[in-house]
């Protein structure tokens, strides 16, 4: 489905480019980036949950907790609530 939908966000974007696009198409495309968005994210957190970082003693933390501790949350940043 990830493959279709990029895809169609790329035909959308050529047409934008050639001929400019109507109302319909404008929607479908802005909907089509946000759940492109959505997914990526997605997959990009779960990645992220098997990634580690070795402290200088040895310990190994989860990336998410060693950024959160090092840097803060960053929830301002992301727009996440």
């Amino acid at each position: 489905m990830i493959d279709a939908r990029i895809k169609r966000i790329n035909e959308l974007a050529k047409k934008s480019r050639e001929t400019g696009l109507n109302d319909a198409e404008r929607e479908e495309q802005q909907r089509l980036r946000q759940e492109y968005i959505k997914a990526f994210r997605a997959s990009l957190d779960s990645t992220l949950d098997s990634v580690y970082v070795e402290e200088q003693d040895g310990q190994a933390v989860p990336i998410k907790k060693y950024m959160k501790e090092k840097y803060g949350s960053g929830e301002e940043k992301s727009g996440k609530e």
